[in-house]
C-alpha cells in the first residue's frame, strides 16, 4: 500500500535531520576507540597459534542451534518456547552480543580461562527471591575469586560501559569449566608447554632480528691495566660510532685486530620440540590440520564434532539446564537442547540420493528437503505429508475406489 504524501510529510524520519539538538549534549556514558566488552586473551595466549585454534573451536560450536524445546513423555524433542531465554540463545543475548557471538563468547572465554560463567543481567523477577524467573539479557562473565555459596566475577555492565566487580550467587550464575581442562588450562598440560616454548622461539626471534652485531674485537694487547681497559672501550666506542655514522654500516680497523661475529644461527631441538607438541595436542582435541584449512572430509570432520564440540556444547547446555531451569520447569518437560545441521557437510553430488532415502523411508517431508536445499517451501498439501510418494495412495483413498468398484458391480447385477 503506497503511503499518502502528507503522511510521509508527518511521519518520516531521517538521521540526519531529525535529531534532538540536545541530545548529545548529555552524558553518553564512558566512550571507547575499541569494543570494551570484546574478550581479551591472558597468559600471552594472543601471541601464539593456540589462538587460531580456539577461535576455530568456537565458531564451530557457535555454529550449533542452542534452544529452549519442550519434550514429549518419551524425552523426545516436540517444539520451542518462546521465552526470553530462548530469545537470548537464538536471536540476542544483551545489547552488544547476538545469540551466536554470545557462544562464541563463552566458548572462547572457557579455553582460555579454564572456567567461565555465564551471567543473567536482566531478568523478569529478582532471581535470589525466587526461581521462577525468565532472562532477558545475559553476559560472559570472568571469575576473580571462589565462595562456598558465591563467585566473585568480572562483568561488562553496558550501561555504564566499564567492567565492573560483583559477587553472584552460584545458583543463578551458570558455571562453566572446560571439559578439555586437563590438556589446554594445566599448568603442565600439553598446551601449555606449547605455549611456552612457542614464547621461547618468539624471544629466539626478537633477538636474531633486533639488529645487533654480536661482535668480539681481539686486539693487539693484553688487557690487564687499567690504562689498557680505557684504551679497548676507546677502541669498542669508536668502532660503534663508525658503524652508526656510516650510510651502508662500513668500520675499518687496526691490521692487528681481528673480528669475530657471534650472532649466527644456534643450532637447537625447539623447532622439532614445537612440532613434536603441536601433533600431540591435536590428536588430544581431536584436531588435524585438514579441519583448520577446511580439507578435512566428512569422517574427520564427524570425529572431530563428537570428540571436541560435542563435549563443550554438553558441558554449556547441562549448566544452563541445571541453573536456569526449575525442577518444575524440568518436570512441565522443559530442556535446553543443541542441534547441528547433519547437512553442512555433505556435498550437492549427495543430496539427491539422501533426500531420496529420507522422503521415501518418511524420515522428512518434501518441504523439509527443499528448505535444506534452500528453496522455497511448496504450494502442495502433498509436500508436507509424511509419506512415501513410490507407493500407491493411503488406505483411505484405496478404500474409497474399491466401494465404487463394488457400487458399479451392483448395478451391474441389478440391470441383469
Amino acid at each position: 500500500m503506497e503511503i499518502a504524501f502528507g503522511s510521509r510529510l508527518k511521519h518520516a524520519w531521517n538521521a540526519f535531520m531529525n535529531r534532538d539538538p540536545t541530545r548529545y549534549y548529555r552524558d553518553m556514558g564512558m566512550g571507547y576507540s575499541y569494543r570494551p566488552d570484546r574478550i581479551r586473551m591472558t597468559r600471552g595466549n594472543e601471541r601464539s597459534i593456540v589462538t587460531s585454534v580456539y577461535n576455530r573451536i568456537a565458531l564451530d560450536a557457535s555454529a550449533v542451534d542452542i534452544i529452549h524445546s519442550r519434550l514429549d513423555e518419551n524425552d523426545r524433542f516436540v517444539g520451542i518456547i518462546p521465552s526470553g531465554l530462548n530469545e537470548c540463545l537464538t536471536v540476542g543475548a544483551n545489547i552488544d552480543q547476538t545469540g551466536r557471538a554470545f557462544i562464541q563468547d563463552v566458548v572462547m572465554s572457557m579455553l582460555d580461562e579454564g572456567c567461565v560463567a555465564i551471567v543473567p543481567v536482566d531478568t523478569t523477577i529478582d532471581p535470589i527471591s525466587t526461581g521462577s524467573y525468565d532472562i532477558d539479557t545475559m553476559r560472559t562473565a570472568k571469575i576473580l575469586e571462589w565462595y562456598p555459596k558465591d563467585i566473585k566475577v568480572r562483568i561488562y555492565n553496558d550501561r555504564s560501559g566499564q567492567k565492573e566487580d560483583i559477587i553472584v550467587p552460584k545458583g543463578m550464575s551458570a558455571i562453566v569449566e572446560n571439559p578439555l581442562y586437563a590438556v589446554i588450562n594445566e599448568p603442565n598440560s600439553t598446551m601449555q608447554r606449547l605455549i611456552r616454548k612457542l614464547n621461547l622461539l618468539d624471544v629466539i626471534d626478537e633477538q636474531s632480528g633486533s639488529g645487533k652485531l654480536d661482535l668480539i674485537i681481539q686486539l693487539p694487547y693484553v688487557i690487564k691495566t687499567e690504562a689498557r681497559r680505557k684504551q679497548a672501550e676507546n677502541r669498542r666506542k669508536d668502532i660503534e660510532m663508525q658503524l652508526a655514522g656510516s650510510k651502508y654500516g662500513i668500520a675499518y680497523t687496526d691490521g692487528t685486530e681481528r673480528i669475530t661475529q657471534l650472532n649466527r644461527a644456534v643450532d637447537n631441538n625447539l623447532m622439532a620440540q614445537i612440532e613434536y607438541l603441536t601433533s600431540m595436542l591435536y590428536s588430544q582435541l581431536g584436531i588435524t590440520q585438514g579441519i583448520l584449512d577446511g580439507t578435512a572430509d566428512e569422517k574427520t570432520m564427524l570425529n572431530y564434532y563428537n570428540r571436541t564440540i560435542e563435549p563443550i556444547l554438553s558441558a554449556i547446555v547441562d549448566e544452563m539446564k541445571r541453573k536456569f531451569l526449575t525442577k518444575t520447569a524440568r518436570t512441565q518437560k522443559q530442556s535446553i537442547l543443541f542441534f547441528r545441521d547433519p547437512f553442512k557437510l555433505v556435498p550437492v553430488s549427495e543430496i539427491s540420493e539422501i533426500a531420496d532415502k529420507f522422503t521415501r523411508n518418511e524420515i522428512m517431508t518434501s518441504n523439509e528437503i527443499r528448505q535444506v536445499v534452500g528453496m522455497k517451501p511448496s504450494d502442495d498439501p502433498k509436500a508436507d505429508e509424511l509419506r512415501n510418494s513410490n507407493l500407491s495412495a493411503p488406505a483411505g483413498d484405496g478404500d474409497a475406489k474399491v466401494d465404487h468398484g463394488t457400487e458399479g458391480l451392483d448395478d451391474v447385477s441389478d440391470r441383469s
